[in-house]
């Protein structure tokens, strides 16, 4: 059987060697699983928790996540393919579900870093370093996505209130605080930005043309910037939305509170800073313990 579903990859499907040879070989060595477990076993004998058996084995072999799910979904083609073709009477991998892959944490900047920039870096006066900055402070002290923060009008900020009108994903509005430092920055910016770009454009953020900026020009601003001062591979603005959100985290703000500022559906979303600012106290704890 797995003889004619590989000729019919091959051939009917046209696939690459090298897939070919991806669900061989896992294909292979579930046959062999099969062998090893008892002689008596087939392809066509397979029922679902066999399949889960062996998933567990993987698991205990080390295999990741990942990993197990490519040969899980080798299985679940295989199977499917021998239904179709009447080779077997069932399709026992319908049914199970493959390891959760587990989600990297976030990366972000710690506060000294962040200081170092805004602060100890000479900015110039002109326009490019002007907005610079700027995007830097907007990003650090509201959280906004790249879109977010390109999508703003000068409408949207409203200098008595101190808070920005944000659209988010799928539209969404909602109404993002900020303090004096961005208010002052953003006074200034502007005013340097009306002196020396022509455009004609309802932009809070232009390009030197006088364009709406794209999410492309922040990107490359944010990552020259970043380049030098810190050693995280990523260095985009969603490093800065993860640096405003631990940030909040450290210094006391609630689970909720960071949700409805990060403009997150659900709060399961927002948890995961609370790992992130875990793993760092546990990195300060085996630093500093004489005994950890």
């Amino acid at each position: 059987m797995i003889d004619q579903f590989l000729n019919y990859l091959r051939f009917e499907r046209n696939a690459s060697p090298q897939t070919v040879q991806t669900y061989e070989d896992s294909l292979r060595e579930f046959e062999s699983y099969l062998a090893f477990r008892d002689g008596g076993l087939s392809l066509g004998t397979v029922d679902t928790d066999l399949i889960r058996d062996w998933m567990e084995s993987l698991m205990d072999r080390g295999n990741n996540a990942s990993t197990i799910n490519k040969k899980l979904s080798a299985l679940r083609s295989f199977f499917r393919f021998a239904l179709k073709r009447r080779l077997v009477e069932k399709d026992p991998a319908h049914a199970v579900t493959g390891p959760k892959k587990s989600k990297p944490l976030p990366q972000f900047l710690r506060e000294g870093e962040m200081d170092r920039l805004l602060d100890d870096v000479e900015w110039g006066d002109d326009y490019k370093e002007v907005r610079a900055r700027t995007l830097f402070i907007l990003l650090y002290e509201t959280g906004l996505r790249r879109s977010e923060l390109t999508g703003l009008n000068n409408a949207d900020v409203d200098f008595e209130a101190c808070q920005l009108k944000v659209t988010g994903k799928r539209n969404k509005q909602r109404i993002v605080p900020f303090g004096t430092e961005l208010a002052e920055n953003l006074k200034r910016y502007i005013t340097v930005r009306d002196e020396q770009v022509k455009g004609d454009c309802d932009a809070l953020f232009l390009s030197d043309k006088g364009y709406r900026m794209t999410g492309d020009q922040v990107y490359q601003i944010v990552h020259q910037h970043l380049t030098g001062l810190t050693s995280l591979k990523k260095r985009s603005p969603h490093v800065l939305r993860h640096t405003f959100a631990t940030a909040m985290l450290n210094n006391g703000a609630g689970l909720e509170s960071i949700k409805n500022l990060l403009g997150h559906e659900s709060v399961s979303t927002t948890e995961i800073y609370a790992h992130t600012t875990f793993e760092q106290l546990k990195r300060v704890y085996e630093e500093a313990h004489p005994r950890a």
